[in-house]
């Protein structure tokens, strides 16, 4: 079955499964294989429970006419996207980066809704399948979609722009992440960089912060918006001191307040500004949508403990992020601070060396208590008075124990490690 046909099948049944633990009546079964997991070995269980038809790769499990065999089924769900994609005329906003790319995206599709039918990627979807799910999301009714791309590897951000075709985009910033993958912070940079040459190409257009001189040039001779806080830009806006959240003024001088933990997260709400004045939403209308907008994901988030106050970002971590969230809640009031950072995943070479710069950063402040979890923090956890668990899971009673009464308390580490675990 080609695409246009398999296609027609998509507009009588829209909604899109790949989880047969999660299938809904009259939906697509798609039988994607993982490393632990072989989709096609539950096409049967997925038809009983309600599918209209499963898309499978392996003939042996070809068992009745509502069974449509390809020859790849991951390969079919994003070229079926990409179709998809083809038959919409509204403004697709890509949006990627090293940091901040999934509370950009929240915070864009709550400006843009203020006034357009807007649908953006759920949660932090942003994979090879993730941008697919989220394309095949989108219905007539929608005027614009965000769609957040992410990866972890050179030309998987190109890979993704060309499923999902993006009109515009944006990438947040060039850090330390998946260094593991991308090779060097240089391998960073060149993989985020694939979005403007995907859009540069086709003649689209960007914003970017123009607080950053190296996406200032990579972005050079591109139809561009920019927005800062600090340097020249066409979108100017200035970050106002806030105890505990970010705060900016935009430049018709209304004040934001967010509810984002963490003054890094000010770059993030002009960014949405930007965004919504460039499509014509008045000043008023942006401020109320980023004042209204409560994070959520354990992403930047401002949470009452017992009698405590815990600073919640361990969604996930990278030194980048890592050394933001620190220095951002050092910031904060407060006389009886606790940092509880757990390892960053997928460095690669770079693993031990950047565990040790966090520890070095730890060693010049002022932090009351210091908590480390995880083997990569523990192999330098002497170098400074601190706590070490091995796991969550080891530090879940010991935290439970404690009175932290009148403490500030930062959580932040990667999402392996579930840290929101000892909140439970």
């Amino acid at each position: 079955m080609n695409i246009p046909e398999l296609y027609q099948i998509y507009l009588q049944h829209p909604k899109i499964c790949t989880d047969s633990r999660q299938i809904t009546p009259g939906c697509l079964f798609f039988a994607l294989k993982g490393e632990t997991f072989n989709g096609n070995a539950f096409a049967h269980q997925a038809l009983e429970s309600g599918a209209s038809y499963v898309i499978i790769d392996e003939a042996g499990y070809a068992t009745s006419s509502h069974t449509i065999l390809v020859d790849d089924v991951l390969n079919t769900l994003q070229r079926m996207a990409q179709h998809h994609r083809k038959q919409l005329d509204i403004p697709i906003l890509a949006v990627g980066g090293s940091n901040g790319k999934t509370t950009s995206k929240e915070l864009l599709h709550a400006v843009l809704s203020s006034k357009f039918d807007t649908i953006s990627t759920l949660g932090n979807l942003n994979n090879h399948i993730g941008v697919a799910l989220s394309l095949l999301r989108i219905r007539s009714h929608h005027q614009i979609a965000v769609i957040e791309i992410g990866a972890n590897h050179q030309h998987e951000t190109m890979q993704l722009c060309k499923i999902a075709m993006p009109t515009m985009g944006v990438v947040t910033n060039n850090g330390k992440d998946h260094l593991e993958g991308f090779g060097s912070v240089e391998g960073v940079r060149k993989a985020n960089a694939e979005m403007f040459e995907y859009l540069r190409e086709r003649g689209g257009k960007v914003f970017v912060n123009a607080d950053l001189p190296d996406l200032m040039a990579d972005s050079s001779g591109m139809q561009r918006i920019t927005y800062a806080l600090h340097n020249t830009a066409d979108y100017q806006s200035r970050s106002i001191k806030n105890n505990h959240f970010a705060s900016v003024a935009l430049p018709g001088g209304t004040m934001i307040e967010s509810k984002l933990a963490g003054s890094f997260n000010a770059i993030n709400l002009v960014l949405a500004a930007a965004v919504g004045s460039y499509f014509g939403i008045e000043e008023s209308e942006i401020a109320h949508a980023l004042e209204s907008y409560t994070p959520k994901l354990n992403r930047s988030q401002v949470i009452a403990y017992k009698d405590a106050t815990i600073v919640m970002d361990a969604y996930n971590a990278n030194p980048s992020s890592m050394i933001l969230a620190i220095k951002s809640f050092m910031q904060m009031p407060g006389d009886k601070k606790c940092v509880i950072l757990a390892d960053m995943l997928e460095l690669g070479k770079y693993a031990k060396q950047e565990h040790k710069n966090i520890i070095e950063l730890l060693s010049t402040l002022h932090l009351q208590r210091i908590i480390l979890i995880g083997p990569l923090f523990g192999e330098h956890a002497n170098l400074i008075p601190c706590r070490h668990f091995s796991d969550t899971a080891s530090a879940v009673d010991w935290f439970k124990a404690e009175d932290f009464s009148g403490w500030l308390i930062l959580l932040k580490g990667s999402r392996g490690f579930q840290l929101e675990k000892l909140l439970a």
